[in-house]
């Protein structure tokens, strides 16, 4: 009886063995995973390797990974081993619906399945596509799409509109919204709408190819909009630093010309409007789908077949989570409350001076 207990052992330390020495036969392949998540509660997508205290959407991924048996451990330790790139990455408390990771794995079966089995359900991996094995997916990306879904009070006038959530946005209003936004269309420097770039930077200019705001719709009795931005690539904090001065313009405590100011050398004070709202909508390649989308090698990267599934998960995970929210901690309401402190008038350097002397 001893010797059956003992060959059975030996038998599963055996299978497990071979199960691992199989995967090991598996080439490893250059794939890219079309990923969507609610950034609620984590520190952003970028995993902080040797910090643990602020979890990041990476941090689950790669757990998943390791545990559906498509990357070694030791790859989970150091991504570089993997060729880990991920598309953006997206600030903290901020989702995605259309979020690109590429790496190397060993394209096991049922891949898609075994990966989604081990992350929480408000991260799923909802498409898979073979790669050039060079690709990377941040280098390759030409454009990102993002939107901004925000309560229309947001946009009610500080003098003469209820700001409360019975507030509704009329025609006139979205139009003058709409041609604030389309004002950010075409390269700008955008040094005052991140922090740690000066004016002369090269990097602070950047190429906006379309922002507008849609229609608005009710949901549980508050009215939202959602805005949507297309450009080449963006800093930290840009499009919600973007999003606050259209807001503040709006509002009636900023006047139209400090769009122009902020785009110049002096630095200018510019709100940025709360995270929660932002979605990492899409990620585009146009170059490399021209390139090797049809040569019969590779597939372009676009996600057509996806699109419902990305539409789903929006409805179940990323809405509510924002609504919620909104309506129990209503960020967007305090935030608001703060666009009085700016000094919108005066440059910085000028507050400073003002300050100083003050004291």
């Amino acid at each position: 009886e001893e010797n059956g207990h003992q060959n059975k052992r030996f038998k599963r330390d055996a299978d497990a063995d071979n199960a691992e020495d199989q995967t090991k036969k598996l080439p490893k392949r250059k794939i890219v995973l079309l990923m969507a998540y609610s950034g609620k509660g984590y520190h952003g997508m970028q995993r902080n390797v040797g910090s643990s205290q602020f979890k990041t959407i990476e941090d689950d991924l790669v757990s998943a990974l390791v545990q559906s048996g498509c990357i070694p451990e030791n790859h989970g330790e150091d991504m570089k081993k993997m060729s880990f790139q991920r598309c953006a990455r997206t600030d903290k408390g901020v989702s995605a619906a259309g979020q690109i990771v590429s790496l190397k794995v060993w394209l096991i079966d049922d891949i898609l399945e075994k990966i989604n089995n081990h992350l929480p359900s408000h991260i799923r991996i909802l498409g898979l596509k073979r790669v050039t094995g060079g690709f990377n997916s941040k280098n390759k990306c030409d454009a990102r799409t993002y939107s901004y879904m925000l309560p229309t009070f947001a946009f009610a006038h500080k003098d003469h509109d209820v700001q409360e959530e019975v507030y509704r946005l009329d025609r006139e209003t979205l139009e003058k919204v709409n041609k604030l936004l389309a004002c950010y269309k075409g390269t700008h420097n955008f040094h005052n709408f991140t922090s740690q770039k000066g004016p002369k930077d090269p990097s602070a200019k950047r190429y906006i190819m379309e922002m507008y705001c849609g229609e608005p719709f009710v949901r549980e009795n508050v009215e939202f909009a959602v805005i949507k931005v297309k450009g080449q690539s963006f800093m930290m904090h840009q499009i919600r630093k973007m999003i606050g001065l259209v807001i503040a313009i709006v509002k009636g405590y900023a006047d139209e010309s400090i769009l122009q100011r902020s785009w110049g050398d002096e630095k200018v004070d510019v709100p940025k409007a709360p995270g929660l709202g932002l979605v990492l909508e899409r990620v585009h390649f146009e170059k490399y789908n021209k390139r090797f989308g049809n040569d019969g090698l590779h597939e372009p990267l676009e996600w057509t077949e996806e699109m419902e599934k990305i539409a789903v998960f929006k409805e179940q995970y990323i809405y509510p989570t924002i609504i919620n929210t909104e309506r129990e901690e209503k960020s967007m309401v305090n935030w608001l409350n703060t666009l009085s402190i700016h000094d919108f008038s005066s440059s910085v350097v000028e507050m400073q001076a003002n300050n100083k002397n003050s004291k």
